[in-house]
């Protein structure tokens, strides 16, 4: 029997929401009133069910946005699913789809986050899941330069809000935010040499066990000079190539081994301080809370990398390189709610390898639920705008 057009075109129509001012279509046809488009409550819409449908991040609309120049958003998240900078277990190209599967009931009840007191798939931003960067996984070389070429063409076009209003950026624009799902931690380093391109150098806030701060010559023994870029020696090429702001970078989360002591001092040099794990048994969340903030501020652009491997791996066993001792994920949590006010121009989460994963997705679920406090945050701080004011919002949106 022939099903009628209007059913077959079902998911279709089905879109999960992303920004309140583009309402989804109500659905018409037979049997209408058995679906239906509005969460009861204070809001959001939602046509099929968490478990069903496209797996975009948190449901939120999917565009293909490196196929088209004219598409715009506030906050895009993009997957990078490259693996081949690991030292240990690979498995992170799979990190992007793994997270947003993870993702899909964050705003089964509407979304609303409760200690930040927003909703950040219900604001003023225009915010889209915009796939993947093609990336090669037969050449590094080609590979890091996709990632900073895709990476670069989504956050160097005009951002839907606010985007006639003077910006951080070094030309003086507002640009929008990008949220960028690994793939491994070699990532990071494309990432940057985008963010310069925009920005010139930035802070960094860096979330991880481990430095990758390291010399190539210590870590990986760098037989040749693409050998030497990897997952443990990105942050130090970005010292190197003038992409971190001067001594205003911090790693949180630190409980690596070393090669020894000089290893620490290398990490100084390359302007970093360091936070490690076990303090938060002396100072706890509020403490650690305390030494980012003090070394970012509030005002300067920062970038945010998060490590799944900050976790202990009892909480989040699916990554690269997992060292125990780690934070909760509650503890996590509570540290980045803790970066409100914080200039996060955007960020990245990395070394999510769902096939290590537990039955339950523990990791790809935490690493969904970290990403939407940062994306709170986001929304919560408003444009990167200097001096933009609520009410000029909605009125500039191009």
């Amino acid at each position: 029997m022939r099903l009628p057009i209007t059913i077959l075109s079902f998911a279709a129509l089905a879109a999960a929401h992303g920004d309140h001012d583009h309402d989804q279509e109500p659905l018409y046809g037979p049997h209408e009133g058995l679906w239906y488009n509005t969460l009861p409550g204070d809001g959001g819409t939602q046509a099929d069910s968490v478990f069903s449908g496209i797996s975009t991040f948190g449901r939120i609309r999917y565009h293909p946005c490196l196929s088209s120049n004219d598409v715009k958003y506030d906050i895009a998240f993009i997957g990078a699913p490259f693996d081949t900078g690991t030292s240990y277990r690979p498995g992170a190209r799979f990190g992007p789809s793994g997270i947003r599967q993870g993702s899909r009931r964050l705003n089964l009840y509407g979304g609303y986050n409760v200690p930040l007191e927003a909703n950040p798939f219900n604001s003023w931003a225009k915010v889209l899941d915009c796939g993947d960067i093609p990336v090669t996984s037969y050449d590094n070389a080609y590979a890091l330069q996709q990632i900073e070429e895709g990476h670069n063409l989504l956050l160097s076009r005009k951002p839907y809000t606010n985007a006639l209003t003077p910006g951080y950026s070094k030309k003086g624009r507002t640009l929008p935010r990008l949220i960028t799902l690994g793939g491994d931690h070699t990532i990071t380093l494309p990432l940057l040499r985008s963010i310069n391109r925009e920005y010139g150098p930035v802070s960094v806030i860096h979330f991880d066990s481990h430095l990758d701060t390291w010399k190539p010559k210590v870590f990986g023994g760098s037989p040749s000079e693409q050998a030497s870029i990897n997952h443990g020696t990105y942050f130090f090429h970005a010292a190197q190539e003038g992409l971190l702001a001067n001594d205003s970078n911090i790693h949180a989360g630190i409980r690596t081994t070393l090669s020894g002591p000089s290893d620490y001092e290398n990490d100084g040099y390359c302007g970093f301080e360091i936070v490690e794990a076990r303090e938060i048994d002396k100072i706890g969340t509020d403490g650690i809370i305390k030494k980012i903030r003090d070394r970012v501020g509030t005002e300067k652009p920062v970038y945010l990398s998060i490590d799944i491997d900050t976790l202990d791996p009892a909480f989040a066993p699916a990554t690269g390189t997992p060292e125990t001792g780690g934070w909760t994920t509650r503890e996590l949590r509570t540290i980045i709610r803790g970066l409100e006010g914080v200039n996060l121009i955007a960020t990245d989460i990395v070394e999510v390898a769902p096939a290590y994963d537990t039955n339950a997705e523990l990791t790809t679920m935490a690493a969904a639920d970290v990403l939407y406090e940062v994306m709170t945050l986001m929304v919560k701080k408003g444009p990167l705008s200097i001096k933009a004011k609520d009410d000029e919002m909605l009125e500039l949106k191009v």
